[in-house]
Order: C-alpha cells, then structure tokens, then sequence
C-alpha cells in the first residue's frame, strides 16, 4: 500500500520584549535559575497581570506579514493544567479569539513552489523549565522562563514530506527574524518547533491519527523525527496496530521518538477567558501605524530581484534567506561601478558563504564588508583581475584582511593585458606543443583546451582567459 504524509506544524516564537508578557521582569538569557521571576510570574497571592503592549505590536506586525485576518477584538483565556514548573495551575492564552486568524507562507522546495495555509497565531506566556540533568533523583524547578512572551503560530496540515516540513520552519524562521519579532535563537529556545505528524493511505479523504513530537529545536532535529515518525506508523499499522493520539519526544541520540503521554485535546484543558484581563481592541489608527513601519518582506524581495535585477528564482530565495544576507547583497550591489546584480549574487551566495560557513560565522560578522567586495568585483568588472585570481585575492581579504587593490599589488597579481606579451607566450606554447597542435587542426577540440592550459600556466594564472582564447585561435587559423 502507498502512503501519504500529513504534517502540520505549531511553532513557539519567543518575542523580543524587554520584559514579560504580563510583568516586568527581564527576559534576558542565562541569567542565574529564579532571578527573573517576580510575584506575578509565580502567582502570588493578590497579583494581576498587566499586558505588554510591545508584545501585541509583534503579533500585529506577524499578521500584517502573512496576510492574515487581525481580530480587532481578541480575548485571553486560562488554559488549567497542573505541572510543577506552571506555578499558577493553568498557562493566559488564546482559545476562541485568537489575535490573529488566517494568512499563508510560501516555501520552496527544490524548483517547487507552495503555500502552506495558517490557522492561527495566538499570544501566550511560556512555562518555567524543569532541570533534570543536575539533579540526582529529583527535579530542579527554574521560573525565569515563567511569563516569557510568545506567539504561537499554527499551520494547517497542508505539507506532505518532512522536505516541506524543513522548509516552511525555515521560511517562517526567516520571516519572524526578517520583521523583528524574534531573535530566531534555536539552542536559546526562542524558536521551537512541535510537529504534528499522521499517515493516510494515498487518495483517502480522511486524515490518520496523528502523534505530536514535542519541543524540536534544530531544523535537522525536525526532519529526522518526522522521517522517523512516519515510518514508525506505517510499520505499526501495516503490522495490524492502531495508532494512538499521543505526544512523543524525539531523542537526537536514537534517533527516535518515545511516547510522552497520550494527547489531550482542548476540553482537557477547562479553557475559559481570564477574568483578570480585559479584552484586547486592536485599534485601525494603530495597526496602520505597525503597517507603516514594516521592511520589505522576502517574498516582495523576491519579486524585485527576479523583475528588477534579473535573478532567477533559486538566487532571489537564497539572497532573501535571511535579511542581513539581502542587505549586504543590496549594499554590494549598489556599490559597483556598472551594474551586475548577477556578479553579486554569484559572490555573495559563492565564495563568501562558503566561507561564512567554514568559519561559523553569520553574514553580520563577515570578514570581508560590502564595500570591499564591491572594490574586488569592480577589478573583474574593468579587467585588472581574471575571475581565477580574484579568487586568490579573496582568500587574501578573507584570512588576512586589507583592501583588494593594495593586495593586488602586494602579490603582484593583476591579470595581464599586453596582448603582444600574451601573443608572444602563445608562440612559445604552440612551438613547444606540436603535437597539440596537430590534434587540434584535425578536429579534436581537446587539444584546444589543452593548449590554453598551458598558456595560462606559463602566464601563472594572470592572462585573461577570453583574450588567450581569440588570440590563439587567430594564431591556429
């Protein structure tokens, strides 16, 4: 029997106040255990919450960028569960009117295209955290996560292989990151990925029953728990088991994911709003406001580089993977003296993220400025450097630092462009390669190449390759 994958995904964005979303106590990482919980993160007695207005304005500025429905009139709701690091007995969150309803992402995979609808995102406090590492036989309780803002942001089940699962959290990590709602920062828990995962036979209607991996927080994490996942149902019905509703944890050492507890759905949790909290009314002035003040989205950079600067596709998704990499992009391109989007692009998604990558290093933190490369690109672009030896000065740039000209002429490495000292090289070569030569005149191309070969080794590298190529045809007749 085929089968069919059913993935949909609920991302937990961390926002990026100052301060909790009902408190002012700091949100600042990797501060000492139960330093940043105040009297309302741990639910004394006689306290209320306080709403941060900064948190709304994100999950505004979300809505606005997805495309989605911002109810003007949102409310918040008590969740009730009992967990020893929920010092309140219940989590403030969105049930029935969520601030935001709606919109779509649009991913990639491969040449593919495709939209992934959005259910909701809805605004809500995180939980504490429980420590089990350092504790022998018990369990350490930090509440400095207590209160932390979020935006949860639901999809529909609408990806179907855990390619498309990858790179809707990619898109939609980029996007949170790109409008500023979230510094993106996965090991620091700011972004985190729970995967509802079901199998169906192909061509039936009706969704499987589907399992809940809890807490991913790496994109490779994701795709290894939902390939695991999906063959573990299928072994399991096709072995005659019924799948049950459950949450499971993925375990990075197996490789596989274990049953946590069977699934609860909302009745379990005795939602009903918050009598603490009034209900939020989004104002029109406000919202244009937000609107006024959103960047270029990706996917509207997308659509100018291709219409604009000519780029195909794969280069205008790769530029846009993140915003520093379209800004540095944009700023080396401006830079040059003719415009070449494309020499830019090739570099910037070439030789400086290769590097970028060998050294873990963002774009941010590059070794190389814009105006830098934009001084090397401008040497290919009036001849003073082959594209070979530009190579060799950005090696320079990169692990030595300096400026691309007084590397040139420190290493001696400007391209040649007498054409008589080059024609006089060429000479050399064909005298001393007749055999070569002989081959080329009864039509094998190869001896061609051969023969540019050894003009640009005796030229160490520093003719230009175009120029080499007319003058030693000309010279073969």
């Amino acid at each position: 029997m085929q089968w069919e994958t059913v993935i949909g995904l609920e991302v937990h964005t961390q926002l990026t106040t100052q301060s909790k979303i009902f408190s002012g106590a700091s949100t600042a990482f990797g501060a000492e255990p139960n330093t940043q919980a105040c009297q309302v993160d741990i639910a004394l007695p006689g306290v209320l919450p306080v709403l941060n207005k900064g948190a709304v304005e994100r999950a505004i500025r979300f809505g606005l960028a997805i495309g989605a429905k911002l109810n003007r009139v949102n409310v918040f709701d008590r969740k009730n569960y009992f967990y020893p690091d929920l010092p309140k007995g219940y989590q403030i969150s969105q049930l029935a009117l969520p601030i935001v309803e709606g919109g779509s992402l649009t991913i990639r995979v491969g040449e593919t295209e495709k939209t992934v609808r959005l259910t909701r995102a809805h605004l809500e406090e995180d939980a504490g955290k429980s420590l089990h590492e350092d504790f022998h036989g018990m369990t350490g309780i930090d509440l400095n996560r207590a209160g932390t803002p979020l935006l949860e942001i639901v999809s529909e089940p609408d990806m179907r292989s855990a390619a498309e699962a990858v790179a809707y959290a990619k898109a939609l990590h980029t996007l949170v990151t790109w409008i500023g709602i979230c510094d993106g920062n996965m090991q620091e828990g700011s972004f985190r990925v729970d995967a509802n995962v079901s199998v169906r036979p192909k061509g039936q209607a009706e969704f499987g029953t589907r399992r809940e991996i809890k807490n991913l927080n790496s994109f490779r994490f994701l795709e290894q728990a939902i390939n695991y996942e999906v063959r573990w149902q299928i072994e399991q019905i096709e072995d005659g088991h019924p799948i049950r509703q459950a949450t499971v944890l993925f375990d990075p050492d197996t490789g596989e994911t274990r049953m946590m507890r069977s699934k609860e759905d909302a009745h379990d949790y005795r939602y009903f709003p918050d009598p603490d909290l009034l209900p939020v009314r989004l104002d029109e002035d406000w919202i244009e406001q937000v609107r006024g003040g959103m960047p270029e989205l990706p996917q509207d950079k997308q659509v100018r580089y291709r219409d604009v600067f000519g780029l195909s596709a794969y280069d205008a998704s790769t530029l846009t993977g993140s915003r520093a990499m379209a800004e540095y992009f944009e700023a080396v391109a401006a830079a040059l003296p003719r415009p070449d989007p494309k020499l830019a692009a090739n570099w910037v998604m070439g030789d400086l993220a290769a590097s970028l990558n060998k050294a873990e290093l963002d774009i941010a933190a590059s070794r190389i400025s814009t105006a830098q490369l934009a001084g090397l690109l401008a040497r290919i672009q009036d001849g003073v450097l082959s594209g070979k030896l530009a190579k060799q000065v950005f090696e320079v740039m990169w692990t030595e630092g300096g400026e691309p000209d007084a590397i040139i002429e420190a290493k001696g490495l400007k391209q040649m462009s007498d054409s008589g000292e080059v024609e006089r090289i060429i000479d050399a070569v064909l005298a001393a390669n007749a055999k070569s030569v002989e081959e080329f005149r009864a039509g094998k191309e190869k001896a061609f190449n051969a023969l540019v070969g050894q003009v640009m080794k005796a030229t160490k590298g520093k003719a230009n390759p175009a120029q080499v190529n007319e003058l030693l045809r000309a010279r073969l007749g």
